[in-house]
């Protein structure tokens, strides 16, 4: 065996002279043929899957489509099919009101299950697989598949859950994207808790490699990169052909569709272009034709007429996705307009962030009519109302050149999120990572009618907690606990005489009273119509504010008592999780600066809260974007001072720490004496026991706050509120917002700018105008130097929040002495270091707390807080 191994002979008819020859000239032939394919910018580039599944379930024979595919029959599926409990289902035609389409044969038929069932195929090559899932409710007899509600998962990915098909019946497919990362069995799995689920077709074909990149730029932070791409499953949401027609998988060497833009096209000056695909040419290009067909590079939509005084968005598409999820967002250009090289740069927004300052496809492809792609990922943050809005324009501040645009292709895909699902917060073994909606209130009638004595026992025992957790030196020096306020602080305050014995007699549709709820924590259970009296019906022109959750009203109690009310959105659906987190977090916490919850309402499906009302309104009000009066160097510092004992509180003083996850100066409210109170707890999150480190969670926040480690790996700490202060810090200094995307590139984000500044020793030049002159030297130092330890990009470098009350307090001394003693000429001997530091030996510095009038040295808040 080992000699025909190593020199096996041919057969006789195929080592003959004749056959010889005939080869050689067919293999000169096949080179030659090779080479000249070479040149050609078009020809077809072959996929060949190793791993190819294709299943038209419930088919009596093979089902061919015009794209060559050839779907097994049902006699083949069920060699896949582990289930006992099916039955196929067929029908002749189509209905009249259903469009035919290329895929029209795979709806013909399915399977119908009335138990669980399990799809299992061999995998032969680990990444990237496309899983399509075909649904139409055949009409039956005896069952009507329209009212199938059904669960699709993997053994660690939801694809679908609860899922049922539109209503009126449509053919729909469902494209997914997933890592498959080793061989052996995979498993797709059907359950229905009514026991009835179907499907039409599957297909199971592993993509090629290079397909999905695992890093791309992020819209938020702008410009950084994400990678670890591959740890998330993928669902195509649209995939657009922009300025073409539609493109048959017949038509893509990957078995594709791609749809005609149909989203909304806002621009008035966008013109289609096409040219003859033959001319794509992909030598130079970072695509291929496995990322696109040539006929997605050959259309596009561009700037029509475009000048150089248009507006910076010239060319504008918008389209509606599913909220709550993170996008991945690939953009294919290809430079079909210009005459010349040069002649095309232009800036990309995406959701109105500036995501690619210049893209120049002259220099990235180095010629002409050369495809390209570019992948962002948009993170949940930024998206608003559901709505995606690309836009392409000129370059800011560009006067030269005529100014112009394209985009030729969008692809858009969800990203799996917290639970890996693709369709809720439910993962593959139900277990719900987030609020559940629809429960919250049967929750609170359970608690209040099962655990009211256990629950105030629990919040007595974590009051004892607290207090004992804190150093033996806190009581003595009476500082902290004078910002405390009771845990159950009273209400009956805000209530006159006449409207406590009104309230007080009143149920609410919990069936309890808000005397018992107050005993709670819970707050107030206010009557919904002695809130519309409050609010004179909830009247526009008492509207003080708008957020995700609702609208916030000015009310006011029979006794002249002002509360600010925030009534939820009824289509909002991050309202009943606001609505728990909030009333959940703030019944645990009393603290000077935090907004005190007061109550709430949950009668007539409305979700509302009670606060107390802060009259001097948000920080941010105070520093630009109106006509207030202009906040002292002083001023600043104490509130600042006031926001950060209030998340010290958060994250040590309660028995376990609590994340705010969503600091920012429109969050920090003033009340009539510009005292500082953190509000709006409805992202916040539970800290990490001792045993953690971090807690796993969908990045939530604000854009221009967000701790970009929290964006990156999706792991939630105390330090990621830091860093959102870190920016609040350079809010109050400089007086503009943290996100500015009119200004030039280099301004756009506060936090870079003002660091880059610093750094330069120039910072002064970034200062608010308002405070030049009146700012201490020492204090400035010291207050900048708490910033920038903020915003360092790892938590790890960065301080706890104990760590910059302290260095804020410090600052306020600073400027506080050197408004009362005259500085010496040389600013830089006023002593700028801590006073453990030793290399400085500065006077004993004194702090007076201002609700106490007790004096404390800095070195005794230094030893409590553990410096």
């Amino acid at each position: 065996m080992g000699g025909e191994k190593h020199g096996a002979r041919l057969p006789q008819h195929i080592s003959s002279p004749l056959f010889l020859n005939l080869f050689f000239c067919l293999l000169i032939s096949s080179i030659a043929s090779s080479k000249g394919e070479s040149h050609s910018s078009t020809s077809e580039e072959k996929f060949l899957p190793r791993d190819s599944y294709l299943l038209d379930c419930g088919a009596v024979q093979p089902t061919k489509l015009d794209d060559g595919r050839t779907f097994k029959s049902d006699t083949q599926a069920k060699s896949h099919l582990e289930s006992d409990q099916y039955k196929a289902v067929s029908m002749a035609s189509l209905p009249n009101n259903i469009t035919n389409t290329t895929t029209t044969p795979l709806y013909l038929t399915a399977l119908v299950f009335n138990s669980d069932a399990l799809f299992s195929f061999e995998i032969y090559h680990p990444g990237r697989h496309w899983i399509r899932l075909y649904f139409y409710p055949i009409p039956q007899q005896d069952i009507d598949l329209s009212k199938a509600k059904f669960t699709v998962k993997t053994d660690d990915i939801v694809l679908l859950h609860d899922f049922s098909v539109p209503n009126p019946p449509q053919f729909l497919v469902k494209e997914y994207l997933i890592n498959i990362n080793t061989t052996g069995q995979f498993l797709l799995k059907f359950v229905s808790k009514d026991k009835l689920a179907f499907i039409n077709a599957i297909e199971l074909v592993n993509a090629p490699d290079a397909l999905i990149s695992d890093s791309a730029t992020t819209v938020s932070p702008s410009r950084s990169e994400l990678k670890g791409l591959s740890n998330y499953a993928l669902e195509v949401v649209s995939r657009f052909n922009i300025g073409g027609d539609i493109i048959v998988p017949k038509n893509d060497t990957l078995g594709r569709t791609w749809l005609p833009f149909s989203g909304d096209k806002l621009s008035p000056t966008g013109e289609d272009v096409s040219v003859d695909q033959k001319i794509i040419n992909y030598k130079n290009g970072s695509s291929s034709q496995l990322v696109a067909p040539a006929s997605v590079y050959a259309t596009a939509a561009k700037m029509a007429n475009a000048d150089t005084t248009n507006a910076n968005f010239n060319l504008t598409f918008s389209l509606s996705i599913p909220q709550d999820y993170s996008y991945l967002i690939r953009m294919h250009f290809c430079d079909i307009v210009s005459k010349s090289m040069d002649d095309l740069y232009f800036s990309i927004f995406v959701n109105q962030v500036k995501s690619e300052p210049n893209l120049d496809l002259s220099t990235l492809t180095g010629a002409l009519r050369v495809p390209y792609y570019k992948d962002f990922v948009l993170n949940a943050t930024n998206i608003t109302n559901g709505n995606l809005l690309v836009q392409l324009g000129k370059v800011v501040g560009d006067s030269s050149g005529v100014a112009n645009a394209i985009l030729n292709g969008l692809e858009v895909m969800k990203m799996s999120n917290i639970a890996n699902s693709l369709d809720g917060l439910f993962d593959v073994n139900e277990v719900n990572h987030g609020a559940s909606q629809g429960d919250y209130t049967m929750k609170i009638i359970a608690g209040v009618g099962l655990g009211m004595a256990a629950m105030g026992m629990l919040l007595l025992g974590t009051v004892f907690v607290r207090w004992h957790k804190r150093p033996d030196d806190w009581e003595k020096r009476n500082s902290f606990s004078s910002w405390l306020l009771p845990l159950h602080a009273s209400h009956s305050s805000f209530l006159s005489s006449k409207s406590s014995s009104r309230i007080g007699s009143h149920k609410s549709k919990s069936g309890y009273s808000g005397f018992f709820s107050s005993s709670l924590g819970f707050g107030r259970v206010f009557a919904f119509a002695e809130l519309q009296e409050a609010t004179h019906n909830f009247d526009e022109k008492a509207c003080i504010g708008v957020g995700g959750f609702g609208k916030v009203y000015l009310g006011e109690l029979e006794d002249g008592k002002q509360l600010a009310i925030k009534r939820a959105n009824a289509s909002s659906e991050q309202g009943i999780n606001e609505f728990q987190t909030e009333i959940q977090m703030l019944s645990k916490l009393r603290h000077r600066h935090l907004v005190s919850l007061i109550g709430y309402c949950d009668e007539q499906s409305e979700m509302i809260l009670v606060y107390e009302y802060m009259s001097n309104g948000p920080l941010r009000d105070h520093l630009y974007g109106s006509n207030l009066p202009h906040l002292s160097w002083k001023q600043r510092l104490e509130i600042c001072i006031g926001a950060a004992r209030g998340l010290h509180y958060l994250h040590t003083g309660a028995a376990q720490g609590i994340i705010h996850r969503d600091v920012k100066t429109t969050n920090i409210l003033l009340d009539e004496n510009l005292v500082a109170k953190v509000a709006d707890f409805g992202l916040s999150k539970a800290a990490p026991s001792l045993e953690q480190t971090h807690v796993s969670t969908a990045v939530k926040g604000s854009f221009g706050y967000l701790d970009p480690e929290y964006f990156r790996r999706q792991q939630l700490t105390e330090k990621s509120d830091v860093y959102s202060f870190g920016v609040v810090l350079f809010e109050a200094l400089c007086a503009r917002p943290a996100i500015n995307p009119a200004l030039p590139r280099e301004q756009v984000n506060l936090a870079e700018w003002a660091l880059q500044w610093h750094r330069k020793g120039l910072l002064e030049k970034v200062i608010d105008p308002q405070l030049a002159g009146t700012i201490n030297a020492g204090s400035l130092k010291k207050f900048v130097e708490a910033a920038e330890k903020c915003l360092a990009d790892y938590g790890v470098d960065r301080p706890s929040m104990g760590d910059v009350l302290w260095n804020l307090e410090y600052a306020l001394q600073l400027q506080e002495a050197s408004s009362q003693i005259e500085p010496p000429e040389d600013k830089s001997t006023i002593p700028l270091e801590h006073p453990d530091d030793k290399d400085s030996n500065p006077a004993p510095l004194v702090a007076v707390d201002d609700e106490t009038g007790v004096s404390v040295s800095y070195a005794d808040i230094a030893a409590v807080q553990g410096r």
